[in-house]
């Protein structure tokens, strides 16, 4: 289990009414949205919270209805593989995040901090803070990890359901062999992002 706010001693936390936490999920895949979440827990959170990475899917799952339960406010937020397109994955990520933060903003009323997974921060008007392997440490970043992932994984499924010939409930969308095979087999299908290399060399050859 994580220490909530595990980075900060009691007077940088007492400085802030929330701390936000934030987190993405969805920058490597070929296909689909880039997905980030910003939550804030309660304090004292009791939640068993963890690196979404290190967890399960079925304990993945459970914490993520237990956040969104318990959490004083989040929001999930993406871009599109339009806007991944247009802008590259970074700044897309950057909006996504954006999107997230003055969503979750707009539920409360006092001072924030925003803790970010990583080591970028989006611009927001809100003092920002990038800490690398913040879903390990943080408990508010943890949970946006499990928000985010969740909701991205749900995506990919669905998907499978409509194409299942291309695997995505296996790869979520990532550049693996048997992806890639299956792209020059039945081609592409809508949602693919055109700028990523594998992605577009294969448009090429086409």
């Amino acid at each position: 289990m994580i220490e909530q706010q595990l980075l900060f001693n009691s007077d940088d936390v007492a400085d802030f009414d929330y701390i936000i936490g934030v987190d993405e999920v969805g920058r490597g895949p070929l296909i689909g949205d880039v997905v980030t979440a910003a939550v804030i827990l309660p304090i004292n959170c009791s939640l068993a919270l963890n690196d979404s990475k290190k967890l399960s899917e079925k304990k993945r799952q459970q914490l993520s209805i237990d956040i969104q339960q318990q959490a004083v406010a989040y929001a999930i937020c993406h871009a599109t593989p339009a806007e991944i397109d247009e802008l590259n994955i970074l700044q897309a990520t950057m909006l996504a995040m954006q999107r997230a933060i003055l969503e979750v903003a707009q539920q409360v009323t006092g001072t924030i901090k925003v803790l970010v997974d990583g080591n970028r921060c989006p611009k927001v008007d809100f003092m920002c803070e990038a800490i690398v392997k913040g879903d390990a440490k943080v408990a508010e970043i943890s949970a946006a990890s499990i928000l985010a992932k969740v909701y991205r994984d749900q995506q990919m499924l669905d998907l499978d359901v409509l194409h299942p010939e291309y695997g995505f409930a296996q790869h979520k969308g990532y550049p693996t062999a048997k992806h890639l095979a299956a792209i020059k087999e039945f081609g592409m299908i809508s949602g693919y992002r055109k700028s990523f290399k594998p992605v577009r060399a294969l448009l090429n050859q086409n």
